[in-house]
């Protein structure tokens, strides 16, 4: 087989720069980076040819296209990677996709503070630097009771400089129960051996009891440490120590208590027929001198870390030399100083607070809303439309065994493959994630916004013109 054929077909790099479509392509974009992905697509066929020679037709398509492979491949470099998706999975704080979505008006607010500057550390009544927890630590002590306050970017992050300031070189104890892993390998013992504690397991994995911290107290003993496993559950035969119980035993030898809580929930969850899930409020009136938990799981916020308690401990933990590497921005500080002022009145946050609402949907409600969606998707012919009951989970680590009954927009596609479909469904403009249940792809209304349904539309009917 003559290649030399095929190589004289590929047009020339000068000649292709000057095809009207790469002319307005290059008026728009950078021409370099046009001539550089010309010449990317002129030398992966002159390498498609070399090594598949016998390929004469596949050989001519990639010829015949290549003014189009050239846009699509400057369009790929120059567009953001990151885009705003469509949760249809049903999962409310979908890791994958961002967790906790923030409301419109806590996002207004961060983003007139962010595209200008702020007194994120200057205090405006005395002119001097300021703290950029002062803007929302009265705030959280005072929906939680706690005495003070500061906040990382993690809870992993609160995890390590909790233990790192209260804790390096000493013994901390912890059941062998709570020794959990969340998602993305954060593992309690190795963020205890990363801060210099020294870890001490106390009980079984499914038993643990008072007299077990208690035994192991000695004069290295630096903290009590109690993890809320929020990412799964051990039934059965168990038994575990409250943090009541635990808070006394550390009055009593005078050694802090510190505890993860995990999610962070500031309600009772109970009202939304779920089940009981300690809350912060309750921690810190048990007695617990030091809380941490996330800001993008049940508290509805951004990526945080917050850290409560006791103002002795607080005030050693903020002047620990990690507390500068494991900080906020300005971003995280606005949206979480918006998001605290929704709790101040819980009707305020049901209201405003993204993942509260989605938790509360009724789902007869998520059902209209389902059946009006699907009506107007029935114009397309290629697809096969239907309501269907489904259940949505909250996701995160939060609540694992919980399943919310909820309604979905059932598509079966008839003119390609389901995961077809569902491959394109995630490469439109405004991606549509959802789930493949028995062939056909499922869009859970209860985790897609407000004025997200006719994106949903737009989207499915651009597929089939």
């Amino acid at each position: 087989m003559d290649v030399n054929r095929y190589f004289r077909m590929i047009p020339k790099v000068d000649l292709i720069m000057e095809d009207e479509r790469i002319k307005e392509l290059s008026a728009v974009t950078s021409r370099d980076l046009v001539l550089e992905c010309t010449r990317k697509v002129t030398d992966d066929i002159r390498a498609f040819i070399n090594g598949n020679p016998d390929k004469e037709n596949e050989i001519n398509t990639l010829i015949d296209n290549i003014i189009d492979s050239i846009i699509l491949k400057v369009n790929k470099l120059s567009s953001y990677n990151m885009k705003k998706v469509i949760n249809g999975t049903g999962t409310i704080l979908h890791t994958n996709l961002g967790r906790a979505p923030i409301s419109q008006e806590a996002a207004e607010r961060a983003k007139d503070i962010v595209t200008g500057y702020s007194n994120l550390e200057f205090d405006l009544e005395s002119g001097i630097r300021g703290s950029r927890y002062a803007h929302f630590e009265k705030i959280i002590t005072r929906i939680t009771g706690a005495e003070a306050a500061l906040a990382v970017n993690n809870n992993a992050a609160a995890v390590l400089l909790i233990l790192s300031a209260l804790a390096r070189d000493k013994e901390v104890i912890v059941s062998r129960g709570e020794l959990v892993e969340i998602g993305g390998s954060f593992r309690v013992p190795d963020v205890m051996k990363q801060s210099g504690a020294k870890l001490v397991e106390v009980g079984t994995t499914n038993k643990t009891r008072l007299s077990d911290y208690e035994e192991r107290i000695s004069s290295e003993t630096a903290a009590l440490l109690k993890v809320h496993t929020s990412n799964y559950r051990i039934v059965g035969f168990t038994e575990s120590v409250s943090i009541e119980d635990l808070s006394a035993l550390g009055r009593k030898y005078n050694l802090p208590v510190i505890e993860d809580i995990g999610s962070g929930v500031l309600t009772d969850l109970t009202k939304f027929g779920l089940t009981y899930e300690p809350t912060v409020q309750h921690s810190i009136k048990a007695g617990v001198d030091i809380i941490c938990f996330s800001g993008d799981k049940l508290l509805g916020g951004p990526q945080a870390g917050i850290i409560a308690g006791k103002k002795q401990y607080i005030d050693k933990i903020k002047k620990h030399p990690l507390n500068r590497a494991v900080r906020i921005d300005k971003f995280t500080a606005a949206l979480l100083e918006s998001v605290f002022h929704d709790y101040i009145d819980e009707e305020k946050a049901l209201k405003n607070v993204p993942v509260l609402k989605m938790m509360k949907m009724n789902a007869e409600d998520i059902r209209l809303r389902a059946e009006t969606l699907a009506q107007r998707l029935r114009e397309i012919r290629e697809l096969a439309i239907s309501v269907g009951e489904c259940y949505s989970q909250i996701g995160g680590g939060a609540l694992p065994l919980e399943k919310i009954r909820s309604y979905a927009v059932c598509i079966k596609p008839e003119t390609m493959s389901c995961a077809g479909f569902e491959r394109k469904l995630r490469n439109l403009e405004v991606p549509i994630i959802g789930r493949v249940v028995n062939d056909t792809f499922l869009i859970d209304l209860r985790t897609v916004l407000e004025g997200e349904d006719p994106v949903i539309y737009k989207g499915i009917k651009s597929l089939f013109k």
